[in-house]
């Protein structure tokens, strides 16, 4: 049939040349046709799909199951069909209703009835299973280097930030003096955690599910091992129902996408106040700021809330298919046809974002001049001052009380502890004596927790050592 509109074939009342279609005497409605393509979206898999046909119809006639001349056409049609759709020349045809189809037509018209063996021993079931696998497999490998990059970033950033001393907040209320450096670590140890939950998912991800068929595997004589080898898999699937239903690996790469997507909004979050007016710790690089189409002064943060409203994207579509697997029964049912677009979306969302935020951290510029104003509030020592009391050999609680007595009556009276002398101390009622205030600074403060995990800088520069070895030197010397 030559190639003309949709609509031309529908007025003459053609029907769509179906690959499974010697059922049915009827055609479809024309809403229901529309409603169940899905070739708009799973076209993403078609690079994948083709590798994928391509080992299959090798193993098909190195087994002798269909004729190795076939088998041969088959490779043939299918790498020109590959390159013609690498090259953005393939025509997709809404008809033929999925990308498998639409390659295995294509194919057809290309070679012949030879193009009709290639689905020989499989099911679109087993098919579009290892086309995801082989799509999530270098979703992940992409996915480990962008998280490894922005690990660099925090890093190489943090080296140059040891120095330099915030607050540290909890409940958005100043607490304790820490090291910028230990802060952004905690980013790097954030995103790391995230690069190692992929890799593990990766190991279940590169199992090959082909050759299970729909549902009970293959009268043929297939070798699955060796189509596995060939597409780099780890081993085969090992239970035909489970390989045709199972949806883990997407369920899994999105549990994983969500989770990075919360650091990336945290981050993104910080990144918001940090710019403000009220706090100035940090300026963005224009690039990822924007203007007020009335307000001339404005320099809004709009990659970072932008990175921050996209996580409930990644969460959403986690959610999706959460719902669409929840209830159905082994094996494979319609519903499945639901994983493609939200995986396809939270993939792209997550790895934009985990691409400007390396960038954006790799170019931001951070006021240590704001940050030790900040710091300097004397309220940031209550707790060293109360750790004086114990080293003078009272127990923590009472100290905390005497500490806490003693902020109520400088808050109450205006004054600050700081620059109370004893005699102002002994009218507070307060066993806290001028020469303890004394012992007070905020870098004393942050090299006074000098253990493993701690803000002092002696250990910040143990961790950077840490993660320098841990990190590629072509990462750390990216700039951007």
């Amino acid at each position: 049939m030559k190639r003309g509109s949709r609509q031309k074939r529908k007025a003459k009342g053609a029907k769509p040349v179906r690959l499974w279609g010697g059922r049915f005497s009827e055609g479809r409605d024309p809403e229901a046709e529309a409603y169940m393509a899905s070739v708009h979206f799973d076209s993403k898999l078609a690079p994948y799909d083709v590798r994928g046909s391509i080992s299959h119809a090798r193993m098909l006639g190195r087994q002798k199951i269909i004729p190795p001349a076939d088998a041969r056409k088959i490779v043939a049609g299918l790498e020109a069909i590959g390159r013609d759709i690498a090259a953005g020349r393939f025509r997709w045809d809404p008809d033929a209703e999925d990308v498998h189809m639409n390659i295995e037509k294509e194919l057809t018209r290309r070679i012949g009835v030879a193009g009709g063996r290639l689905h020989t021993a499989r099911s679109r079931n087993d098919q579009v299973a290892v086309d995801v696998r082989l799509y999530l497999r270098d979703r992940i490998d992409h996915t480990v280097e962008l998280l490894k990059d922005l690990v660099a970033a925090f890093v190489k950033t943090a080296a140059g930030q040891v120095d330099t001393v915030l607050p540290g907040y909890t409940h958005l209320q100043r607490a304790q003096p820490v090291s910028l450096a230990h802060h952004l670590l905690a980013y790097a140890a954030m995103f790391w955690r995230d690069r190692e939950r992929l890799l593990d998912a990766r190991k279940r991800v590169n199992l090959l599910p082909l050759g299970s068929g729909a549902i009970a595997g293959s009268p043929y004589a297939l070798d699955r091992e060796g189509v596995a080898k060939e597409l780099g898999f780890d081993g085969v699937t090992r239970n035909s129902m489970d390989a045709v239903a199972d949806r883990d690996p997407i369920v899994e790469f999105l549990s994983v996408a969500n989770l990075s997507a919360l650091h990336l909004s945290r981050l993104a979050e910080e990144l918001v106040l940090w710019s403000s007016a009220e706090f100035g710790f940090v300026r963005l690089a224009e690039p990822y700021t924007s203007g007020s189409s009335l307000m001339p002064q404005k320099r809004n943060p709009d990659v970072a809330e932008l990175m921050r409203g996209k996580s409930g994207r990644v969460f959403g579509s986690l959610a999706a298919l959460s719902m669409a697997v929840k209830g159905l029964p082994l094996t494979y049912n319609r519903d499945l046809q639901e994983d493609k677009e939200p995986l396809f979306d939270a993939a792209e969302t997550w790895t934009a974002g985990l691409t400007l935020a390396a960038r954006m951290i790799r170019t931001a510029r951070f006021n240590a001049q704001a940050m030790r104003a900040a710091v300097s509030d004397p309220l940031l020592l209550a707790t060293d001052l109360a750790d004086i009391l114990v080293g003078e050999g009272m127990p923590f609680r009472e100290a905390h009380e005497e500490v806490g007595k003693l902020v109520a009556f400088c808050e109450k009276s205006g004054r600050s502890f700081t620059g109370l002398d004893d005699a102002a101390l002994r009218k507070a009622g307060s066993k806290i004596r001028k020469w303890m205030l004394g012992e007070l600074s905020p870098l004393d403060a942050v090299d006074a927790r000098a253990v493993t995990g701690g803000t002092a800088r002696r250990e910040v520069r143990k961790e950077l050592a840490r993660w320098q070895k841990l990190l590629p030197e072509p990462a750390q010397k990216r700039t951007r």
